[in-house]
């Protein structure tokens, strides 16, 4: 999501020197020319949804794991694995196999129990952030990891009641065949429960680098990834042949002393920008005039900064007969245009109810007789 180099600390940048080097003909050969090329030919092949760089994102996530203090960063991760373990919760069922596509370091895993899940597959892309994943804190969870590519998925038909997945399929290239994967995986009357970034996401971030590099270097390049919208949300689990879905949004805004650090906690969590197009560096003065246009723009009384995160939660259903079916076309008793007076229908309809029940009711003429 963000840029993968923090800017240096000593030293000014000469502008003259930044101008002779971007019309120097080895810009050619940089990696945007390259990650350019490289999206064209996927296009040309067919592969239009190309959009990330998955061995990079591999690679990113890897040095994360790499880090000693790499726990420090996932605060942001627990919390949506917390709040999604609810979403497990709040549906009264013991499922027997789980799956958790995009595991990380176990946020979501480590909060489910026997009650929840008896058997447990926590898979992941990077082996090195799988080694260190945690597995669930209720021992009697039969749990094993395995690592999987969330684009491929090596698991056979109807293997699982419950797929879950947090924070992870926002690098997804092709999130329609995913979907149709997690489909194919799991059973009857299984159930998809994920979380992912919106579109909304860090929109601080992204238009103070635009109007920063705008400003030092003419132009900009997107060094914020593309998040899915809310709107396409229910239209991909539809085409996947998902029912009886529940997508709601939720945000989180977390404060920062200026924009370093939530570009080096970003960086922390492997969240750096990962597509194709993406610049490897980003000017010194570029940098500072961002970070002084997000406060004026953006920053809190206290002088630190707001990072909003919108994270879109889903709940998809694997189609069965026994689930409860919609009432035919016509046959509801109230009409959408009587919603704007729905109080006064809902009280008519109740005193002809009380009506109807008091005619239905026999009276004996020995009870009336007894209350003469």
């Amino acid at each position: 999501m963000i840029p993968p180099t923090m800017p240096p600390t000593s030293k000014s940048v000469d502008k003259s020197a930044l101008s002779e080097a971007s019309n120097d003909a080895t810009f050619q050969k940089s990696s945007f020319y390259y990650g350019a090329r490289k999206m064209s030919q996927n296009a040309m092949k067919g592969n239009v949804m190309n959009v990330f760089d998955r061995q990079a994102k591999k690679l990113q996530r890897g040095r994360t794991a790499m880090n000693k203090d790499y726990r420090v960063f996932n605060y942001l991760k627990d919390e949506v694995g917390y709040r999604l373990s609810d979403r497990v919760y709040d549906i009264n069922r013991k499922f027997k196999a789980g799956l958790d596509l995009g595991c990380g370091y176990g946020h979501l895993s480590k909060h489910l129990t026997q009650d929840a899940v008896e058997d447990l597959v926590m898979c992941d892309h990077s082996s090195l952030v799988l080694e260190k994943a945690c597995p669930p804190e209720d021992a009697t969870v039969n749990c094993r990891k395995m690592v999987v590519d969330e684009e491929a998925l090596p698991f056979e038909p109807e293997s699982f009641d419950l797929v879950m997945s947090s924070l992870s399929l926002h690098w997804v290239n092709q999130l329609p065949s995913t979907f149709s994967q997690i489909m194919r995986s799991l059973r009857p009357d299984g159930v998809f429960i994920g979380a992912l970034f919106g579109g909304e996401t860090l929109y601080e971030l992204r238009g103070s680098l635009q109007l920063g590099e705008t400003e030092r270097e003419g132009g900009f390049a997107a060094h914020i990834s593309p998040f899915a919208a809310i709107r396409d949300i229910g239209g991909l689990l539809n085409a996947a042949g998902f029912t009886m879905l529940t997508i709601d949004t939720d945000e989180l805004r977390i404060g920062y002393p200026s924009m370093f650090e939530l570009m080096e906690d970003l960086k922390g969590m492997g969240e750096n920008n990962a597509s194709w197009i993406r610049k490897l560096h980003l000017h010194r003065d570029t940098m500072f005039a961002a970070s002084a246009i997000y406060k004026e723009l953006y920053g809190n009384e206290d002088g630190t900064i707001p990072a909003t995160f919108q994270i879109i939660y889903l709940i998809g259903w694997k189609p069965d007969p026994s689930q409860p079916k919609p009432l035919e076309r016509g046959t509801g008793e109230i009409s959408i245009k009587d919603l704007y007076r729905l109080d006064e229908v809902v009280k008519n309809a109740t005193d002809e109810m009380v009506k109807k029940t008091a005619k239905e009711i026999p009276h004996s003429r020995e009870d009336d007789g007894e209350k003469r």
